[in-house]
């Protein structure tokens, strides 16, 4: 019994912390833009994930390493750098539009600008990491994510194309603007295989003792977490394709987006909205700040948990804080938050070959995951997640000169 809730949560917490700001923001304007014909993206992003996620679960569980400190120790600090850098660059941006996005569930509901929230924001969620713990965090606010299966309910009730739908999970030709379009499936991808998620996977993996025992709990948690998450994904996509695709809507504001569901929930859809967006974007600023100290820390060799008290790992936790006030800062001036979200899951997808090529690497290697290293299988997904990762990284900055709004 005491297996099947872990199982459950573990799904729970992937389907509750897949949607955030970046996978709802880019699958609005995927569907605004071109209705259904960008649904093939998220379908990818939420494989590739899915495979990625298990395959860092089952390293940690079986070499007891997390990923950031496994590749210092296998390549080298020198080598090491250079992702770190790069990865917690673009993980403080999106932790930037994280915040931004809880503060605009605030501005949407009580009408008062969104930088005047970012303080008592950013203090919540600096206050939560300071006196909560990992289950807290990880199930806790996850839980109340599954407010965002409201985007399922709503796609059923404006009666979709299933069977273009279908087709739609196939990529296919962008019928007009293929820059703009290059750029929101890049977008996409960026949003649906972030590197943080991976990261916090494994370090959750330590953070709850997982051994070999867990493998097949990790397979199923893996799986179908992150293919149900990619499921209300697609759902806001589908949504936005009936909604804003037939009447031309190019959007490019968060007050825009928190028009989707009242058409078809009516004035609870609206309410809705500014739950799904506050909670998913809370729980998610939470994981980027945990995961920027755990990669900090487990990249130098400090101390490291949730769980144990601020004074016990003060690098750690002085790392976390000393992100959400950085990351706060640009957010007090106002800036433009939906251009922020698109323009950082860019830059995610660009960030992408930095953490995966080493990673491949690491689950090849018996030193560290023995008899359980990849398979023919897994080697194949993983080098077309690699490839896929390189050719998104080569295009995205051209794509974002090109297509961006």
């Amino acid at each position: 019994m005491k297996r099947i809730v872990e199982v459950a949560l573990g799904i729970v917490t992937g389907i509750g912390g897949f949607l955030e700001v970046g996978s709802l923001a880019t699958a609005v304007q995927a569907g605004a833009d071109f209705g259904y014909r960008l649904a093939w993206s998220i379908a990818l992003g939420s494989i590739c994930l899915a495979f990625l996620c298990e395959m860092s679960g089952r390293f940690t569980a079986i070499s007891k390493h997390t990923i950031p400190d496994a590749l210092r120790e296998r390549f080298g600090f020198g080598f090491f750098v250079v992702p770190l850098v790069g990865m917690m660059l673009v993980m403080l941006l999106v932790l930037m539009a994280e915040l931004g996005g809880v503060a605009m569930a605030f501005q949407l509901a009580t009408g008062v600008r969104f930088p005047w929230w970012i303080l008592p924001v950013g203090l919540a969620t600096w206050l939560l990491l300071w006196r909560g713990t990992f289950g807290l965090i990880e199930k806790g606010v996850s839980v109340l994510g599954l407010v965002t299966l409201t985007f399922v309910v709503a796609a059923v009730k404006v009666h979709p194309d299933y069977g273009a739908l279908a087709h739609a999970l196939l990529p296919s030709g962008p019928p007009q603007q293929p820059a703009h379009y290059g750029f929101v499936a890049v977008s996409v991808l960026g949003a649906s295989v972030s590197p943080y998620l991976f990261f916090f996977y494994s370090a959750g993996a330590v953070e709850d003792r997982w051994d070999v025992s867990y493998l097949g709990i990790n397979r199923i948690t893996a799986g179908a977490g992150m293919g149900f998450g990619g499921i209300v994904a697609i759902a806001a996509l589908v949504v936005a394709a009936h909604i804003f695709h037939p009447q031309h809507v190019k959007v490019e504001h968060y007050e825009q987006i928190a028009g989707l569901l009242p058409p078809v929930l009516g004035r609870a859809g609206f309410w809705l909205f500014v739950a799904s967006l506050g909670i998913a974007c809370f729980g998610a600023a939470l994981e980027l700040a945990l995961t920027i100290a755990y990669t900090a820390a487990q990249g130098f060799g400090w101390t490291w948990s949730e769980d144990q008290p601020p004074g016990s790992d003060a690098r750690f936790s002085l790392t976390y804080t000393a992100a959400i006030v950085v990351a706060m800062i640009p957010m007090l001036f106002g800036i433009d938050l939906l251009k922020l979200t698109v323009f950082s899951m860019a830059l995610t997808a660009l960030a992408l070959p930095l953490a995966i090529v080493p990673f491949l690497l690491l689950m090849n290697d018996p030193a560290y995951v023995r008899e359980y290293r990849n398979g023919w299988l897994g080697n194949i997904a993983v080098a077309l997640i690699v490839g896929l990762a390189c050719v998104v990284a080569i295009a995205a900055i051209p794509l974002q000169l090109l297509g961006g709004s």
